[in-house]
């Protein structure tokens, strides 16, 4: 038996009640709604390619996605922040898909399987001149049981939050820019949970395709 929620930013999220049937039915039509769009691709020359990875898995109330803290880091200007898996491409990495992949299990020890792909987000820069000349691009993976993730030194904490209520919590918080306080829009799903910046992006881009 399935039932469905919406959510206030009309996100209508499959709420799973029976089995593992509906959370495959879930990742099927996920994949089918990657496969009908084409992502948007940044070429910038000299910008640091990077990927991250959202990682989407079944919880009580419909789908969950794994989100992480940064360990704060002098010198980082990510440090400290509410974020996704992932980082550089290195020599090594054939592509950006890899690099996701590679990134995960350093990260949070997850393991993500050719399988387990769904799709590619639009590529993203940094709107703060200050931040590093960075490309990001996300890929979505949905696994059927939820792994059990595991923070390296880069990580201070890992997170798996019920996605459609972490979409319905849009707010307003400050943050320190360059030294000053500025407003930004963000997702908090609870008070010391601030996700703003590229992640936020990145989540307001994957909320039309669920």
């Amino acid at each position: 038996m399935t039932s469905s929620a919406s959510s206030s930013s009309g996100t209508t999220i499959s709420r799973r009640t029976s089995g593992g049937g509906e959370t495959l039915a879930r990742f099927a039509a996920l994949k089918d709604a990657f496969a009908r769009r084409e992502p948007a691709r940044i070429e910038e020359p000299g910008s640091v390619e990077t990927s991250v990875s959202v990682i989407l898995s079944p919880g009580k109330k419909g789908l969950d996605i794994l989100l992480i803290r940064r360990a704060e880091r002098e010198g980082d200007p990510w440090s400290g922040h509410i974020g996704l898996p992932g980082g550089r491409r290195e020599p090594g990495d054939k592509t950006r898909l890899q690099t996701a992949v590679r990134e995960t299990l350093e990260e949070v020890r997850v393991k993500l399987p050719a399988a387990a792909l769904l799709g590619e987000l639009d590529d993203l820069h940094p709107r703060t001149p200050s931040l590093p000349p960075v490309c990001i691009r996300p890929f979505v993976f949905g696994l059927p049981k939820r792994p059990a993730a595991k923070p390296s030194a880069e990580v201070a904490g890992c997170h798996w939050l019920p996605l459609a209520p972490l979409l319905d919590a849009e707010a307003t918080a400050e943050v320190v820019i360059r030294g000053e306080a500025v407003p930004v829009p963000c997702l908090r799903p609870a008070p010391d949970l601030v996700v703003w910046g590229l992640t936020y992006r990145i989540l307001r881009g994957l909320s039309p395709l669920l």
